[in-house]
């Protein structure tokens, strides 16, 4: 999830743990427990990108780090409110509860997630819901400035932020239905197309969970589509992308290449643009590709040493969006 859902869902659940007229304290140590797993961010100061990608949602969003940090805060924030009422076990209680929900909720999108670094490099990434979802956050969002505008004694503060995050849950499991659609459409209708594939993955497109990107892998290449779960017909226009195997050979010395491969989980290919070679990375989807199939995918790599790669999924994401892409997204989102 987005890092300010985070915050106001800590908050949200700081407010649930503690008694009457501790809760807005409580919000600040449940944004804080929610926000301690993204310290990964600064790792970018130093880390090159491939380096970077891998440690974000690395080390930090483990078990292992969760273990680490739940005592610490727990002892610190025991010592600082002092004297107070509230157990140690207590505080054990909140700050896993908050930081596991963390782990938990950023499992369910594709960008991964290292839950058993450093022990295990797999990553775990559900694709079922958006990495920014407002349908997700804005009810947590309401309950969250409600409590900050509400003085603390306020006898309906839980009752407000109960009903926010029993919306938002709701329609996460919502969101599970939805994929489970997603990947019955897929594939009924690769058996109907007859597309071979040996791996798939569908994930939502972004900011809603109506319309379905998939990817179907198979030796030689990749079956890419998008598909509306309102849309009147059934079938998913496909475009085909090569695997280029061949390119591999001509870069497999690149420092960063195998870091970009396990970084995709696999769902990549290289092509020759000029002089240049670029990593394309399949599980972002593509800018505006449910417009223009032939777009670039929204995560290049150029595999040239000495070219700036700096933010590299970032400068794809909303790339060439305007107005009038936003109303066809709209249109394609509701079937049309």
């Amino acid at each position: 999830m987005d890092s300010l859902t985070h915050i106001a869902l800590g908050a949200c659940m700081g407010e649930l743990f503690f008694e009457k007229g501790f809760g807005k304290k409580a919000m600040i140590w449940g944004a804080l427990a929610q926000s301690i797993p993204d310290i990964d961010f600064v790792t970018s100061l130093w880390m090159n990108t491939p380096e970077s990608l891998l440690a974000h949602r690395g080390f930090t969003h483990s078990l292992v780090f969760a273990a680490m940090i739940i005592p610490v805060f727990s002892m610190f924030a025991n010592k600082i409110h002092k004297p107070h009422n509230i157990t140690f076990l207590r505080w054990i209680l909140f700050f896993t509860t908050s930081v596991l929900f963390h782990l938990f909720i950023d499992a369910f999108n594709n960008y991964g997630i290292g839950w058993f670094e450093p022990f295990s490099h797999q990553r775990f990434s559900f694709n079922i819901i958006y990495v920014a979802d407002p349908f997700f956050s804005a009810p947590m969002f309401i309950s969250f400035a409600a409590l900050i505008i509400s003085n603390k004694y306020h006898l309906k503060r839980k009752k407000w932020v109960t009903i926010g995050m029993t919306i938002s849950f709701m329609y996460l499991g919502y969101c599970v239905v939805n994929k489970n659609h997603a990947d019955q459409r897929f594939r009924k209708q690769a058996m109907l197309q007859h597309i071979q594939y040996h791996n798939y993955f569908t994930t939502p497109a972004p900011f809603q969970n109506w319309l379905w990107y998939v990817v179907a892998a198979s030796d030689s290449g990749y079956e890419v589509g998008y598909f509306s779960l309102w849309d009147k017909h059934r079938k998913i226009d496909f475009h085909y992308f090569s695997a280029n195997h061949q390119l591999n050979n001509e870069v497999n010395d690149h420092e960063s290449l195998q870091k970009l491969i396990r970084f995709s989980k696999g769902f990549y290919f290289i092509q020759k643009r000029k002089d240049s070679l670029i990593f394309n990375d399949l599980r972002f989807g593509q800018i505006l590709g449910w417009r223009y199939p032939n777009n670039d995918f929204v995560f290049h790599y150029n595999l040239h040493h000495g070219v700036n790669n700096k933010l590299v999924i970032q400068k794809g994401r909303m790339r060439n969006w305007n107005v009038d892409e936003f109303r066809f997204y709209a249109k394609r989102v509701a079937g049309n």
